[in-house]
C-alpha cells in the first residue's frame, strides 16, 4: 500500500535523465548478467545507471540481492536471503577485469541473519579482486554490521582503498525512513573506528525528506568529529509509492552551497549535486583527495 506521506510531485528538469543508448551500456548489461550478478545500480533503481554503465563502471552488490532490514527509502528487495554463494568474489573480480576497471566499487544488502554481517565476504572479494587485477583500487560501502568490531577490523584487513558507510539522513529523521534512532550513533561509531583503524573514511547523505538545514549542518559536524574524509550529498528520489515521500526538490545552487558548507567543515572532498549517489564519481573524488587531476 502507498506509504502515508506519499505524495505527487513533478521532478524538475535537472532530474531527468536520457535513456542509455551507448553500446558499453549493454556490454556491462551482458556482463553481469552472464556471470550471474548483482548491482546496487540495478537493485536500488539508481538514475546514473545509463551515465556510469555507458562509462564502463558499475557497484557490485554482494552477499545477494534481498535486505533483512526495511528501510523506508530504498528500493533494494526486503525478505529472507538465499544462502551466500563461494563463488561470488571470484566472479566480481572477473567482471572487473573483463570490464578494464582500475577503480572498483563494492557494496552489500544488509545481512542481519549472518554471524559477522558478511564481513567476510567483503575482505574475500576485496582480495579476489585486488589478486585478479593488480593495482586496481577498491572501495567498498559497507552496512552496520550491527556495531561489530570485529566485523569491521576483517574489512579494514582486507585493505580497501575507500570505506563508505552512509548516514543516509540526520538523526532527526531516522524514524521517518524506519530506523531505530540509536543506529545514527551506531553508524557514526562505524566510521570513527575505520577511522581509527587505518581507513580512509567516505559517507553519504540524501536531502529532501523533510529535513531543516541545521540538522544537515549538525550532520556535517559530527561526522567530522568522526573522522569521516570524504562526503556525497544526494536528492532523495521516492522509488515507489509504498516508499517514504519526497518532501521537496533542492536545486543546483543549494547543493552547491552545501557543497561549500561542508567543504568548510573540513571535508577532504565533497561531491554535492541532485543525481549524486554515493558511488558517483567516486574515483574521481578519490584522486582529488590524493591532490591529483588525472
Amino acid at each position: 500500500m502507498p506509504h502515508p506521506e506519499v505524495q505527487t510531485k513533478k521532478k524538475p528538469s535537472w532530474l531527468k535523465v536520457k535513456f542509455p543508448t551507448d553500446q558499453n551500456f549493454f556490454r556491462v548489461s551482458h556482463l553481469i548478467k552472464e556471470k550471474n550478478l548483482h548491482t546496487i545500480c540495478q537493485s536500488a533503481k539508481c538514475p546514473n545507471i545509463g551515465e556510469c554503465w555507458s562509462q564502463r563502471t558499475a557497484t557490485f552488490l554482494i552477499l545477494g540481492k534481498t535486505c533483512t532490514r526495511n528501510c523506508a527509502f530504498c528500493a533494494v528487495d526486503k525478505g529472507v536471503p538465499l544462502p551466500l554463494s563461494s563463488s561470488e568474489p571470484h566472479r566480481v573480480a572477473e567482471v572487473v577485469a573483463s570490464m578494464g576497471l582500475r577503480y572498483a566499487i563494492v557494496t552489500s544488502v544488509t545481512r542481519d541473519d549472518l554471524p559477522d554481517g558478511g564481513a567476510s565476504a567483503f575482505a574475500e572479494t576485496i582480495e579476489a579482486v585486488k589478486n585478479r587485477v593488480p593495482g586496481v583500487k577498491v572501495e567498498v560501502l559497507i552496512p552496520d554490521f550491527k556495531g561489530d568490531d570485529k566485523a569491521l577490523r576483517k574489512v579494514i584487513d582486507a585493505r580497501p582503498d575507500i570505506l563508505n558507510h552512509n548516514l543516509e539522513v540526520p538523526e532527526a529523521l531516522y524514524p521517518r525512513i524506519n530506523r531505530p534512532k540509536d543506529n545514527y550513533s551506531r553508524s557514526l561509531k562505524v566510521l570513527e573506528r575505520a577511522a581509527q583503524m587505518g581507513a580512509i573514511t567516505k559517507s553519504g547523505l540524501m536531502v529532501g525528506l523533510g529535513e531543516k538545514e541545521e540538522d544537515i549542518l549538525q550532520t556535517f559536524i559530527d561526522l567530522r568529529e568522526a573522522g569521516c574524509d570524504l562526503l556525497t550529498v544526494g536528492q532523495y528520489l521516492q522509488p515507489s509509492r509504498t516508499h517514504a515521500a519526497v518532501h521537496r526538490y533542492y536545486t543546483p545552487q543549494e547543493f552547491l552551497r552545501l557543497k561549500q558548507k561542508a567543504l568548510n567543515s573540513g571535508f577532504r572532498a565533497v561531491e554535492s549535486g541532485p543525481l549524486v549517489r554515493s558511488s558517483y564519481m567516486a574515483h574521481k573524488m578519490y584522486m582529488s583527495m590524493k591532490g591529483k587531476t588525472h
